[in-house]
């Protein structure tokens, strides 16, 4: 940190209490001055000879020119009601004119400066008088110091007016502005940067300043000043809008309470962090990629919580790139805000364009969402889970497990499901896409109805069967039960398939694997016989005793997931055989 000493006798100043001060010396006092509740008893000469102010409050006896200035005269005591930096200030002003050593620094320069020129130490009163060295000290040093610019800058705060009259604070802000939108590779002076570096075998390697260096400093500023030097870094047109958003993230972090946490805080000044929280959305460019989605996610998050008014626009930007979202940056997010955000995303979509790989990140991120949500039984209605599943079902996808998880974990916390309301919800999920580790919990789940473990049993074996015959030659039996998506009739609701079947299809399919397992150990290049064909023999007979009971079922081929109607519109088909 700068600072400068001004003179070189020893300081005389005493106390007596908290709220008298005086000089010692072997000349008595002749003047009173008071400084808010503080009196300081001083010596006329030096004062007078420094200060024009002082010179007029000692030698007018008018009580006009005292109550235009707001200054009280009685005889030898002058009160002084207003002085910018109050005592200490003062106090400075006054060991300058005794000639005792002060330093002065980047924390008490702007009081000393306004106070200075409150008791107009110029130098028409005397060459070399304090405004001038003052400015001399700001400009040859403070402002030239990164660091130094911004603790004055803070200090202006308290002062204003008389920092702003002064252009203290325009000074400081060009100052900083000016620093931040040098060239990188000009960047000599310290500053703070918190991010990781690369480690090279636990080395340090030697790295370029970067970009974004200055905006962690800018961190310690109030929400005004902090808005008026983005705006003022931004007018000098140097550094781009994604710097820009880096500062207001790491602002964000730093200044709204729980703001990077995944749930929420106690805040009592809502009031305050509500205006830092708006201040920020008015500051973010209007360049769509200035800031990560995961820092608008949070922000709008904090805004709802807050209670922000206008954070409509925010929703949108939230929604236009709702496939870069993160998991946990959305699950504070309630049902309704979520699929609102998934509404703006299929609205900025272009229809000329089929970005599957935008839609299967939504997809996920929605799967993921109604899975973690579904814990929360009480505020995730059965109709709110489908209104949100259903929005994203024709969205491409490379595995179900996570339309799978959201489904089970959504029975498991609602035991009271009807058999219609399960078969309706089952149907936002391919059981042609579920990974090995799925089907495996599938089938042993009893929480989902009968028909759809049968459907896992029955795809599990068709693709056991294709990895041994795409070896060997030998073809799948071709038995296709009914698909997801499948409409059937509402004698569906009572459930046909015998248990002993379904046992024996699980004994077929596990044979099929070991059988398929000793084929690979033996490296005989031949499928074992047997699996497939009793497999089919018992889903062949699983069919005919649906169909004796009355209920006919279809294959629904490759169709897309959700497009199923409710079941008091669906209709039956019949199977086929071949």
């Amino acid at each position: 940190m700068k600072f400068m000493k001004l003179g070189s006798k020893p300081d005389s100043f005493q106390s007596e209490g908290d709220n008298v001060r005086y000089v010692s010396s072997e000349l008595a006092t002749d003047v009173i001055v008071i400084i808010g509740d503080v009196k300081f008893y001083l010596h006329k000469f030096p004062l007078l000879s420094k200060s024009a102010r002082l010179q007029k409050l000692i030698t007018t006896s008018t009580s006009s020119s005292n109550e235009e200035n707001q200054i009280h005269h009685h005889e030898d005591e002058i009160e002084i009601a207003e002085i910018p930096g109050g005592p200490a200030s003062f106090e400075i002003c006054a060991k300058f004119c005794y000639g005792m050593t002060v330093t002065l620094n980047a924390y008490n320069v702007v009081a000393a400066r306004c106070a200075a020129e409150f008791l107009e130490m110029y130098e028409t009163v005397e060459k070399g008088n304090l405004v001038y060295k003052i400015e001399v000290f700001l400009n040859s040093s403070i402002l030239q110091s990164w660091k130094d610019s911004i603790i004055v800058l803070q200090t202006t705060r308290a002062l204003s007016p008389y920092s702003e009259e002064m252009k203290l604070t325009g000074r400081c802000l060009d100052s900083i502005a000016s620093r931040a939108s040098i060239d990188t590779s000009k960047v000599e002076w310290s500053y703070t940067y918190s991010k990781k570096k690369n480690l090279d075998n636990g080395l340090r390697k030697p790295q370029a300043v970067p970009r974004d260096w200055w905006v962690e400093d800018l961190c310690d500023l109030h929400i005004d000043l902090y808005k008026r030097a983005i705006a003022t870094i931004e007018a000098r047109g140097n550094v781009s809008a994604d710097v820009i958003g880096e500062a207001l993230h790491a602002y964000a972090i730093k200044r709204i309470p729980g703001f990077s946490k995944s749930s929420s805080v106690q805040i009592t000044d809502f009031a305050k962090y509500r205006a830092l929280a708006d201040s920020i959305i008015e500051l973010i460019p209007d360049e769509k990629r200035s800031v990560s989605s995961s820092f608008l996610t949070k922000l709008l998050r904090a805004s709802i919580f807050l209670g922000c008014d206008e954070v409509t626009g925010l929703k949108n930007r939230v929604g236009e790139r709702l496939d870069e979202a993160n998991l946990g940056d959305v699950l504070l997010y309630d049902v309704d805000l979520m699929q609102s955000l998934v509404e703006v995303f299929l609205k900025s979509r272009d229809p000329r364009e089929d970005d599957l790989t935008a839609k299967a990140s939504v997809a996920k991120l929605v799967d993921g969402y109604l899975a973690e949500k579904s814990r929360d039984s009480d505020n995730l209605p059965l109709q709110k889970f489908l209104s949100l599943a259903e929005m994203v079902s024709s969205f491409p996808r490379q595995s179900h497990d996570g339309v799978y998880r959201a489904i089970d974990m959504f029975l498991k916390e609602h035991p009271e499901m009807n058999k219609s309301e399960k078969k309706r919800m089952c149907r936002l999920m391919d059981c042609r896409k579920l990974s090995a580790e799925a089907c495996a919990h599938a089938v042993q789940n009893e929480r989902l109805p009968m028909r759809v473990v049968v459907q896992v049993l029955f795809f599990e074996q068709v693709r056991a069967n294709n990895n041994g015959s795409s070896s060997t030659g030998n073809s799948t039996p071709e038995v296709i039960p009914a698909s997801r998506s499948t409409n059937t009739t509402d004698q569906e609701d009572t459930e046909c398939w015998d248990t002993e079947d379904i046992k024996a299809l699980r004994g077929e399919l596990a044979n099929l694997r070991l059988a398929k397992n000793q084929q690979e150990n033996n490296n005989k290049g031949k499928l074992i016989k047997g699996g497939g064909l009793g497999v089919s023999r018992v889903f062949s007979k699983l069919w005919s005793g649906k169909e004796r009971s009355g209920e006919m079922m279809s294959s629904s081929g490759t169709s897309s997931p959700g497009s199923v109607n409710d079941d008091s519109k669906s209709s039956s088909s019949t199977s086929k055989k071949h």
